[in-house]
Formats: structure tokens, sequence, C-alpha cells
């Protein structure tokens, strides 16, 4: 299949300025506070990725920074949206926890209405993926297990649980990502995860890309799909050929300041769903 087969859906996504970004304390193995952050390089990189988006036709709506909270950048962590259900997060690090509130304001005030805030440590689109037919759900480091039981009840969807067993993948969106909904696929590294959910993702997803490595070191797998056109960062270019190979459109954005705090694309991009 070429890439002129693959149709693209339209997405509405939500994101973060990251006005007050800084590695400002270490809660993942990237993150170290002694190296300085360009801010007039971040904001350039997240421009380009928002626009890209739009770019691509998609709608790209914003929630406002706020001080003392440089993580809120990565607006996945903060809600997963399923049909117009909003199942809000539980941090686990007390450093980011005021930032589910924000969040929780923002669909309040645009018109959400059904939205359920989690008893269970749950870091969201960090760790949930939806296929298309069910969620993938991670935990290991952040969400917790409970957390899935929860997502099932509150958006209604089947959950299939994943064992992350790698810190440097302590988000499921570090080490996986949807590739296709309408005939759902992935691409994942199968290091970051148990011998039993390797077993699940293998039986789930028989013709997934198997990532590397150096693709998950380049945060290869913190992609965004449409469907048809994968945003991943500059460095990925061997996992983009093997997603080019099925007739997927690579699109490459710089993500060097943001992946100084762990994230890259999927991190910066809450997907609103319904």
């Amino acid at each position: 299949m070429t890439s002129a087969d693959r149709m693209p859906t339209t997405r509405r996504y939500l994101m973060c300025p990251p006005r007050y970004f800084e590695v400002a304390y270490s809660i993942n193995p990237w993150m170290d506070p002694a190296k300085p952050v360009d801010h007039d390089l971040v904001m350039r990189q997240w421009q380009t990725l928002h626009d890209t988006y739009v770019d691509l036709g998609h709608k790209v709506e914003t929630i406002e920074p706020q001080p003392g909270l440089p993580d809120m950048v990565f607006a996945a962590n903060s809600a997963t949206v399923i049909d117009g259900r909003v199942l809000g997060a539980r941090f686990r690090a007390e450093q980011r926890a005021a930032e589910a509130d924000h969040y929780r304001r923002w669909f309040n005030e645009n018109g959400y209405h059904n939205i359920v805030m989690p008893t269970c440590i749950n870091e969201a689109e960090g760790d949930f993926a939806w296929t298309g037919r069910y969620l993938l759900a991670g935990t290991g480091f952040r969400t917790d297990p409970g957390a899935h039981a929860e997502a099932q009840e509150v958006l209604g969807v089947p959950v299939v649980s994943l064992h992350l067993t790698d810190p440097r993948y302590y988000h499921l969106d570090t080490a996986l990502f949807v590739l296709n909904e309408d005939e759902p696929n992935v691409a994942y590294y199968p290091g970051a995860f148990s011998e039993g959910s390797q077993r699940v993702l293998r039986r789930l997803f028989p013709d997934a890309v198997i990532a590397t490595a150096e693709d998950a070191e380049t945060f290869g797998l913190n992609a965004v799909s449409d469907g048809r056109n994968v945003i991943l960062p500059t460095e990925s270019t061997a996992l983009a050929a093997q997603i080019e190979d099925r007739g997927y459109e690579p699109i490459f954005v710089d993500i060097s300041e943001l992946k100084k705090s762990g994230g890259g694309p999927k991190c910066c991009t809450m997907e609103i769903r319904g």
C-alpha cells in the first residue's frame, strides 16, 4: 500500500504553549536540571509542531499555560477523551499534580460536562492509547493498574493492560504509538515491555512495525499519526523508513528542547475524540 492509498482522518487536538517550560526537577531518566533550556528554541519547535497539524487540516485548540507548571506543555498527560467522555488525570509526581485541574476546567469551560476525575493514579494518554477498538493501557512506572479498570468503566471501552519494564520508557507513549485506527495497527519497541506484554502485542498486532532500541532512544515512538501522515522526531530516520514502506507519510519535527524533559510530539498533543 502506498501513501496515496491511505486516507488521513481529520483530528482535533489540544496543546499548551511551553511559555514556562524548563527542566526544574527530575522525575524521569531524561531530565537533568543542570542542562539549560533554550526558551526561544522550544517555543519555535512547539509552534512548528502546532503549525504542522494545522497545515495537515487538523483542528488545534490551546490551553493557557500556568507559571510554576513547566511540564504543562505535555498536554497528552492530562486527559483521555473518547466519544466525548473525558477521563481526567491524577499525577504521580506532586510537581505536576496541579496540571490536572487546569485541564479539567478547560473541558468544563468548553462545553464538556461528562468529565470524571480519577481516583487512581492515571497519566492519561501518556499511558492510554486508543486503537479504535480497544484502549491499550500501560503501567509499571506512572499509571496505577487500578486505573485501567477505572478507564474501562468511565470510557466504556475494552482495556488491554501492558506492563512497562524499562524506566527510560516510563509512559506507554514513549514505547508505542497507533498508526491506524481503521485497521488497527501500531509501532512499538519490544524491549520496553514485559515478556507477557510482548506476547499480547504480537497476538493483537501481528503486522506491527517493530522499532529498534535506536528508534526508541530518539523518541521515535512518541509519534502522532492521522492514519496517513506520521509526525515524528527528525532523528528517527530508520523508523520513518519502516513506516514509509507501509504506505505512511513521515513528517519530521525537531524536539531537541522538549526531549530534555522526556517529551516529544505525542506528549505535546492530546487528542479530543467526539
